[in-house]
């Protein structure tokens, strides 16, 4: 792994920077989430159109620039420190590569370049609470987590040769704007039981949606009800490989999530420091205390540390490796760029014969998301609580722009955590306590 950024990633960074510290300031952002929307589409467009933003990982037949999943981290790590309220996660990171890894042609070529030039936004319409499950972060996403009969959800038949949904799911990421929902639903009854993704656009008959109130204001959610609505099924009828494309578009969206931790807890660590820096007490600044050095020495730390994890799990990612150090594809060598051309010109994302795409699990085996998506968010809950005591009597107001940061530590934590169930899917995936089984099992029987 080559930790150095190429010229593109520090250009990438720099122009985003500079456009989010002009029209993404904290009133900017408290402003845009009150609307109803819960963004600015003033702004999107300028990250679409101006920066490209929403074609930065998809192939470029599609509209899009045909970067691997290190240049959209790069991108979220900036957005997260100006806490942006945007459709880029919900479009860019969950959506579109579902659709690129399990539409037919036809539906990609319909949909990608919309996605692509930022002129339609889409949404992952799982229930909030289930989605951490669905994008196998927390868990094995077999079960039914898609809800249907008595345990709610959203249900699918068939009917006059196509389908139609009945359900509901609540807390959805831009569920109440996005252009276009991709809905997981529970098909089959008991007999067949299986969950599969259909396209709904955002007019469709029968779809009502509705803004809810959430914890972090910066992450707009809906209420998406279905009721004898039509849908168009996404790709094949092949719950397996959808199952394999959710796993795989969490540990991307995972990296992209905790290049986005990184991003916003630096920013509310630099604020801090500004802060104690200038707050003067006994004659003398605060931060010149030992005491306040050594508590935002840890904080620095920690962020370090979760940087450290993103930017592997995105190179990881990017490269189809797995976090032990297995790679998943062939062995393209030394030296190789996360993006760079792989022969014939065909980039990260794009099909690579056989029907094999970009992102499946085609090892199984552990992946880097997860982790780094847990000592990213470990990071911004410790940056988040030191800036706000450091803050004094004014950080525990609800006014300061240090809780929009606690509350995005927060919210993503309840989204696509917890912590510490984040951690234990990655033990178990990597068979972490049957090998310590396996030690103990040994070590009994040589003191038997």
């Amino acid at each position: 792994m080559n930790a150095r950024f190429t010229a593109e990633q520090d250009e990438i960074r720099r122009t985003l920077r500079e456009l989010l510290t002009k029209r993404c300031t904290p009133a900017d952002v408290r402003a845009a989430v009150d609307t109803p929307a819960g963004h600015d589409p003033a702004l999107w467009a300028a990250l679409a159109d101006g920066l490209g933003l929403p074609a930065l990982a998809l192939p470029q037949r599609y509209g899009g620039v045909g970067c691997p999943v290190t240049e959209l981290a790069l991108a979220c790590e900036e957005t997260g420190r100006a806490l942006a309220p945007s459709p880029l996660l919900g479009t860019t990171v969950l959506s579109a590569p579902l659709l690129l890894a399990l539409g037919t042609d036809a539906q990609r070529a319909r949909l990608l370049p919309r996605l692509a030039s930022g002129a339609l936004t889409a949404a992952l319409a799982a229930p909030g609470p289930a989605l951490a499950t669905a994008l196998a972060l927390t868990g094995g996403n077999g079960g039914g987590w898609a809800g249907g009969g008595r345990a709610g959800g959203v249900q699918a038949r068939r009917a006059d040769g196509g389908w139609r949904l009945y359900g509901q799911a609540d807390q959805v990421l831009d569920g109440h704007s996005a252009g276009l929902l991709i809905v997981p639903a529970h098909t089959g009854g008991f007999a067949r039981s299986r969950t599969l993704l259909f396209l709904v656009p955002g007019d469709a008959p029968g779809l009502t949606r509705t803004r809810q109130t959430s914890l972090d204001a910066t992450r707009p959610q809906g209420c998406v009800q279905l009721r004898d609505t039509e849908a168009e099924l996404l790709g094949a009828d092949d719950p397996g490989r959808v199952r394999e494309a959710l796993a795989a578009t969490g540990d991307a969206s995972a990296a992209c999530l905790a290049a986005e931790a990184v991003g916003a807890a630096a920013r509310i660590l630099e604020l801090t420091v500004e802060y104690v820096g200038r707050r003067e007490q006994f004659g003398r600044p605060v931060g010149s205390f030992q005491a306040v050095k050594h508590r935002l020495a840890d904080v620095h730390v920690r962020v370090e540390a979760a940087r450290s994890a993103a930017c592997y799990a995105a190179w990881a990612t990017a490269h189809g490796e797995q976090a032990g150090g297995e790679r998943a594809g062939e062995d393209r060598g030394g030296g190789e760029r996360a993006g760079e051309d792989r022969g014939g010109g065909e980039r990260a994302g794009e099909d690579r014969g056989g029907g094999e795409r970009a992102g499946e699990d085609r090892e199984g085996g552990e992946r880097a998301g997860g982790p780094a998506l847990a000592e990213a968010l470990t990071a911004l809950n410790a940056a988040a609580a030191e800036g706000i005591q450091l803050h004094g009597g004014i950080g525990f107001t609800w006014e300061h722009d240090a809780h929009l940061y606690l509350k995005r530590a927060k919210g993503d934590e309840l989204l696509f955590g917890p912590v510490h169930r984040l951690r234990a899917h990655a033990a178990d995936r990597a068979r972490l306590f049957e090998t310590t089984e396996i030690f103990e099992a040994i070590g009994s029987e040589e003191a038997g």
